[in-house]
């Protein structure tokens, strides 16, 4: 396919690579939507993960179904009942954590199926484990689809309890799609069909616009009791599931050759509902089939959606012959997958959890027209009488390549075209605008600007500290009243000399991002960031200092659970802060290197207790007990200046070299071998092998001094 020259194309893959812009891309079938997702998959410098409402639509998307990935419950999601359940639906593991906490991109193939609640339950999560405050966490969308095509499944129970909060079914009623700015982009070249009068027709049929001589011309390929030719390969399009297999059991049985059954080899987990073809696969010679894979060889025999015939069969298996070319079939794997996180690029990846082999065919004289989206077939057999749902008509006609390969075995009707009047206006308003250049390059501007503010706004930052701040009023003003001053100290300092300048520092670099003409290669902006970067590093180094110092000791569970909760996160993000701050001061603000480095120091999921429990349980047998009181100053002060230097060297957050507990369990228990050293809490294997020597080498020139 030749992309170069469609324009849609290539602002679309802008818009998905270089700005953080929601994207609803759109089209009528066979305008190369999802050609443009396999090549952003492959081609992409963000972390995408792909998700779709069905299995088969996941397969087809090489992703995972919605529900499973994000865990959600069949059920409507209703915005006022969820709070209630959240805890209990909502429990993810660590890595699911941290996926959709690194993830830069969330595409969702087949849009059009998806109702407006799943979307927002989507929103819901993603703001429970990202940013509570911006629409899906501030993840960027890519959504992917035609609402001309088929539409969401409601049952009218379910309706009557969604129709409360949603104006249609639809996810462009979505409450947390409503709150973003996102862009639309309509393909509109076809490379499915090349018939001007064919396509025309369509379009028609897909705007809701067909008039009586659009119908009288389609109808001129009614053909009541058309039997085609065996060669011919004509697939019959039926409105339910029932109708297909009927028709696929019928012929099959009128073959009189033996039958053959095939059952295909699971292993691990894949689901029933994402089988790609019958689990045992029963054919004769003479069954028309369709393959349903791509040949990935370099001979490229055959792809998802031809027909052939059995020509050859037997109990070892199958050959298929498509025209004149003889196929010799064999199977093939289909892998159900799960998104993992990679610990050394922390780039999210796909990890193979179950697999399904069998060949790849299916008995083909029939098939649904919800199972053909996505298609392209030579010839078909239609018959729309029993349409119940929006798009179903359009679905099936534009499976066909040319209007001589359609045959209609019923009269093509007004009842038969189902359209939903709030896809229509949505469409009126919503499809008329265009993207441009113009638009593209105000996009990639304002998300320039946007991880600037990220970088240098210190605000959630600042309240963080607040809550450090009143822990220790309420709770330890009478016996550390040094350390409360100190606090109070800090207060002024943090406003003085962070917040006050950072905002005065937010007005200088807008106006230059807005008036330079290269904002990632201008060297007075480049500079300018470089310089403030180096600033706030400096100014929030002596407040690292402070609040890992601060040991607050009490025999209160509740109070010693909050201490740990609120001071371990905000050492994390502070440390996480300075390590972007200083990666910055040395290199620079460029977009793509930027987020390669903020996917690297990514903090984990903190000191929370069940973190720490777990460090418990893995050192019950042999590690050494660490209190939080700093028994030896100078060897703790030395190590401190250790990992500070490995932060500047490696331009990675502390945590990343050595967590505050392991330096103090160093600083108390002196090691003086690296069994010992293996023992302290917090102290893994890898950092044994990185550090040991170094942090051996110290405790024994403390000893010595």
């Amino acid at each position: 396919m030749h992309t170069e020259t469609n324009i849609e194309l290539i602002h679309a893959r802008q818009i998905a690579e270089n700005t953080d812009t929601n994207l609803f891309l759109t089209g009528k079938a066979g305008t190369g939507k999802t050609t443009f997702l396999k090549t952003l998959k492959k081609k992409s410098h963000k972390r995408i993960v792909v998700v779709a409402p069905t299995g088969i639509a996941a397969i087809n998307a090489g992703g995972v179904t919605i529900h499973s990935f994000f865990q959600l419950p069949f059920a409507p999601f209703v915005p006022d009942a969820v709070l209630r359940t959240a805890k209990q639906i909502y429990r993810f593991g660590k890595e699911k954590k941290r996926i959709l906490r690194c993830m830069d991109l969330l595409v969702i193939d087949e849009i059009s199926m998806v109702r407006a609640d799943l979307l927002d339950a989507i929103d819901y999560v993603m703001r429970l484990h990202r940013d509570r405050n911006r629409p899906f966490g501030g993840v960027q969308l890519l959504l992917i689809g035609d609402l001309q095509q088929l539409a969401p499944v409601v049952k009218d129970e379910e309706w009557a309890i969604l129709s409360k909060f949603y104006e249609t079914p639809y996810f462009f009623s979505s409450k947390a799609l409503q709150e973003t700015d996102y862009a639309v982009i309509e393909l509109k070249q076809v490379y499915r069909q090349s018939d001007t009068l064919f396509l025309s027709l369509l379009n028609s049929i897909r705007t809701n616009k067909a008039t009586a001589a659009t119908l009288a011309t389609l109808n001129k390929r009614y053909m009541p009791g058309y039997t085609p030719r065996r060669e011919e390969h004509y697939i019959r399009l039926t409105t339910h599931n029932a109708q297909a297999q009927q028709v696929n059991e019928a012929e099959l049985a009128k073959l009189p050759s033996r039958a053959y059954s095939f059952r295909a080899e699971i292993s691990g987990n894949f689901p029933e509902y994402s089988y790609p073809t019958d689990h045992l696969l029963t054919l004769k010679k003479g069954a028309q089939v369709m393959f349903i894979k791509n040949d990935h060889t370099p001979a490229k025999r055959y792809y998802n959606g031809m027909l052939g015939e059995v020509s050859a069969i037997d109990d070892t298996g199958l050959t298929v012959k498509s025209g004149s070319t003889e196929i010799k079939v064999e199977r093939e794997n289909w892998t159900n997958t799960r998104y993992t996180l990679n610990e050394e690029t922390k780039e999210i990846t796909e990890e193979v959890e179950g697999t399904f082999t069998q060949f790849p065919v299916k008995t083909a004289w029939a098939i649904t027209i919800h199972k053909s989206q996505g298609l392209t077939f030579e010839h078909a057999i239609i018959d729309t009488e029993k349409s119940f749902a929006h798009g179903q008509a359009y679905v099936a006609l534009s499976r066909c390549k040319s209007l001589e390969g359609l045959i209609l075995e019923t009269p093509l009707t007004p009842t038969a075209i189902i359209t939903d009047s709030a896809v229509s206006k949505y469409s009126e308003t919503q499809m008329r605008q265009t993207i441009n250049d113009e638009d593209i390059q105000r996009m990639q501007r304002r998300y320039f600007g946007t991880l600037c503010e990220e970088l240098f706004g210190f605000k959630a930052l600042w309240l963080r500290y607040g809550t450090l701040l009143r822990i220790i009023e309420e709770h330890f003003y009478k016996v550390m009243p040094a350390l409360l001053s100190r606090y109070r100290n800090f207060e002024s300092t943090f406003n003085e000399k962070i917040l006050a300048v950072a905002d005065r520092f937010h007005i200088q670099y807008t106006k230059i991002i807005e008036s330079v003409a290269d904002y990632n290669e201008d060297p007075v902006l480049r500079e300018r960031l470089k310089k403030g970067a180096a600033y706030f590093a400096g100014e929030l180094t002596p407040l690292h200092t402070l609040v890992s110092e601060t040991n607050l000791p009490t025999d209160n569970r509740e109070l010693k659970k909050k201490i740990e909760k609120h001071f371990g996160e905000f050492i994390e993000i502070l440390e996480y802060r300075i390590a972007l701050l200083m990666y910055v001061a040395e290199n620079g603000m460029r977009v793509n290197d930027f987020l390669r480095k903020k996917a690297m120091i990514m903090p984990e999921e903190g000191n929370s207790a069940t973190k720490k429990h777990k460090e418990k349980k893995a050192h019950k047998e042999e590690s050494i007990k660490v209190t939080k009181d700093i028994q030896n100053p100078r060897l703790y002060k030395k190590l401190i200046a250790w990992r500070t230097e490995k932060m500047r060297e490696q331009g990675l957050p502390a945590y990343c070299i050595m967590h505050q507990r392991a330096i103090i369990g160093i600083a108390n228990n002196e090691p003086r071998d690296k069994h010992t050293l293996l023992r302290i809490p917090s102290i893994g294997k890898k950092s044994v092998e990185k550090y040991g020597d170094e942090i051996l080498a110290i405790v024994r020139a403390a000893a010595e001094e």
